[in-house]
């Protein structure tokens, strides 16, 4: 077996489960499935590839454009990446108040609200592909040649640097989460929102820090994919299921659970590619949600109702 499944599926795995993460707070917090989680992958994917775009035109003179090396991108890249991440907070709070606040405001029920999800997402997907094309488009055309790394395995800069940052991110998050008053804030939420309420905890507040959060590991996860491979209007849908999966995989409300879960899933597909072939990596996160769902559906790290 060709030990380079185990570093492709690493990579897979870390865009699959940082953008579980967000999924599976939203879920916890907000009860109901986020159908537009994907398509806020690909939102803030597109709109880093505009702010960098033309942050590279402003400063062509000063060599923005010219590869970071050892990496395939310039200056323009990481530097605009936090206003693609402030513009995707933005579109996901503005979703928020005008679709799901007034939904929940209304004790709407869950199915309602997955429904208007779903319908949502399609309109964004829709509204993306009418101001970029259907056209894929590329953060850079550099070249990269991957390296060897040991043990028979190889990769590019920017796939290792994938992996780096996914680990940063995830630390961080789980930090925010255990050791600080808004994490507590958020346990307590999740767990019962009417009691959190009565304790004096904002439960608006932490539904806004929840989609800050969401949004903002949505647009870092669609970067990433959109680096490695390229950036398309229905990339964030390729992704939801296998983000649904990681996210169930690992137990709901669970971040280092979704994190773990986006990594096997990532390595399932990977070993599925070269032991049966690359047709059937599509249903590699149905047939894991499925065993999921059937075996232990409170996931890896879940608890049992």
């Amino acid at each position: 077996m060709n030990p380079q499944a185990i570093i492709d599926g690493l990579i897979a795995g870390s865009t699959i489960g940082l953008g579980a993460i967000g999924l599976t707070l939203t879920y916890s917090i907000l009860r109901f499935a986020n159908f537009t989680h994907g398509d806020f992958l690909a939102w803030g994917a597109y709109l880093t590839l505009t702010v960098s775009g033309f942050l590279g035109g402003l400063l062509a003179g000063l060599g923005a454009g010219a590869p970071l090396a050892p990496f395939s991108f310039g200056w323009g890249l990481p530097v605009a990446l936090p206003a693609g991440v402030a513009v995707t907070i933005l579109l996901t709070l503005g979703l928020d108040r005008v679709l799901f606040g007034q939904l929940r405001q209304r004790g709407a029920d869950a199915i309602i609200i997955v429904m208007a999800s779903f319908g949502a997402s399609m309109a964004l997907r829709s509204l993306l592909e009418f101001i970029y094309s259907s056209e894929p488009q590329y953060f850079t055309r550099e070249l990269q040649i991957a390296q060897k790394i040991g043990l028979g395995m190889r990769a590019t800069p920017d796939q290792l640097l994938t992996i780096a940052m996914t680990a940063l991110l995830v630390v961080l998050l789980h930090i925010v989460v255990t050791r600080t008053p808004t994490g507590r804030a958020m346990r307590a939420v999740s767990e019962n929102p009417s009691l959190a309420g009565v304790y004096g905890v904002d439960v608006d507040h932490v539904i806004r820090v929840t989609w800050i959060i969401g949004a903002g590991l949505a647009c870092v996860a669609g970067v990433m994919s959109g680096l490695l491979v390229q950036i398309r209007p229905y990339m964030g849908f390729d992704l939801l299921l296998p983000l649904f999966a990681a996210a169930i995989l690992g137990g709901i409300g669970s971040i280092p659970g979704a994190m773990i879960g986006g990594l096997i899933i990532g390595l399932a597909e990977a070993f599925t590619v070269q032991l049966i072939g690359a047709e059937w990596r599509a249903a590699v996160a149905f047939v894991v949600l499925v065993l999921v769902l059937l075996v232990r559906p409170a996931g890896l790290f879940g608890r049992a109702a």
